[in-house]
C-alpha cells in the first residue's frame, strides 16, 4: 500500500498540462465574485497554475494508487482523526494555536487576525483556477465505497489541488517567517492537517502534496509584495510583549 501510495505521488508531480492564460484568468474572475487579492497580482495566477503539476489522469496506476490510499486511510481512521478532520474542515489560520500557544487567538492579535483574512482571500482566489482547469472529481464522486466523514463539498468544486492543503501550508509558511523558531512545528502541523482532508475522504493524497506545491508557489509570489512583507512586520511588533511574557 505504501507503496502504491509512493507511486501516485510520485507521478502526480510529473509535469502537466500547459492552460492559456485566457482560460484561467477566466476562472479567476468567476472566483474573484466571492473573494478578493490584496497581495497576489491577478496577471501572475496563469504563470503560477502553469507551474502546479498536473494530477494523475483518470483511470492511470497512479490514480488507481491515489484512490486505494484513500480507502486504505478510511479503514484505519480514528474517532479521534474524525475529529481533527473536523476541526480542520471549518477552522482557520488561528488554529495553528496548536502549535503557537492559547495566547495566539484573533481576538489578541488584530494585525495577525488581518493578514490571516487578507492571505486566506489570496489563497482562494488564486486556487480557483487550478480547481476549473484540472477538473478533478473528489473520491466519492469516483468511487462510492469512499465514505467521508464530513461534508462533501459540490461535484464543481473540484478536487486539486486541495484548497485547504493550500491555505494551511500557505499560512504556516507567513507564519514561519514571523516564529521562525517554530517553522518545523507549524509545517508540520500544516502536513498533519492537510493530511485530515484524505482522512476526511475529501480528497486524494496527491491533492494534498499538490496543495502544498501550490501553497509554496503562492509564497514565493506574496513576498514580492510590499504590502505583505509590511504586514509581517506588523505582525512581529504585535507579538513581541507575548514572547516576552509581558502581556496576559
Amino acid at each position: 500500500m505504501k507503496a502504491l501510495c509512493s507511486l501516485a505521488v510520485a507521478l502526480a508531480l510529473m509535469g502537466g498540462p500547459v492552460y492559456s492564460q485566457q482560460a484561467t484568468m477566466t476562472a479567476t474572475s468567476e472566483t474573484t465574485a466571492l473573494a478578493k487579492l490584496h497581495f497576489l497580482d491577478p496577471k501572475t495566477i496563469p504563470d503560477m497554475v502553469n507551474s502546479l503539476p498536473a494530477p494523475p489522469e483518470p483511470g492511470s496506476l497512479a490514480a488507481q494508487a491515489d484512490l486505494q490510499g484513500v480507502l486504505q486511510v478510511q479503514a484505519w481512521r480514528t474517532p479521534e482523526q474524525v475529529a481533527f478532520a473536523e476541526k480542520i474542515d471549518k477552522g482557520w489560520g488561528f488554529d495553528f494555536a496548536d502549535v503557537l500557544g492559547p495566547w495566539f487567538t484573533a481576538s489578541q492579535l488584530p494585525a495577525m487576525k488581518t493578514l490571516f483574512l487578507k492571505v486566506e482571500d489570496d489563497a482562494f482566489v488564486a486556487t480557483g483556477p487550478a480547481k476549473n482547469h484540472f477538473l478533478r472529481l473528489r473520491p466519492p464522486y469516483v468511487d462510492p465505497s469512499v465514505q467521508p466523514c464530513i461534508q462533501v463539498p459540490s461535484r464543481k468544486s473540484y478536487s486539486y489541488p486541495s484548497g485547504h492543503s493550500t491555505r494551511l501550508y500557505l499560512e504556516a509558511l507567513v507564519l514561519a517567517e514571523i516564529f521562525p523558531d517554530k517553522r518545523e512545528a507549524l509545517l508540520t502541523w500544516a502536513r498533519k492537517a492537510g493530511w485530515s482532508r484524505v482522512q476526511a475522504g475529501v480528497h486524494f493524497p496527491s491533492d494534498v502534496v499538490g496543495g502544498q506545491l501550490y501553497a509554496e508557489i503562492l509564497f514565493k509570489a506574496l513576498c514580492r509584495n510590499a504590502g505583505f512583507l509590511a504586514s509581517i512586520e506588523r505582525c512581529k511588533v504585535e507579538i513581541k510583549p507575548w514572547l516576552l511574557g509581558k502581556a496576559g
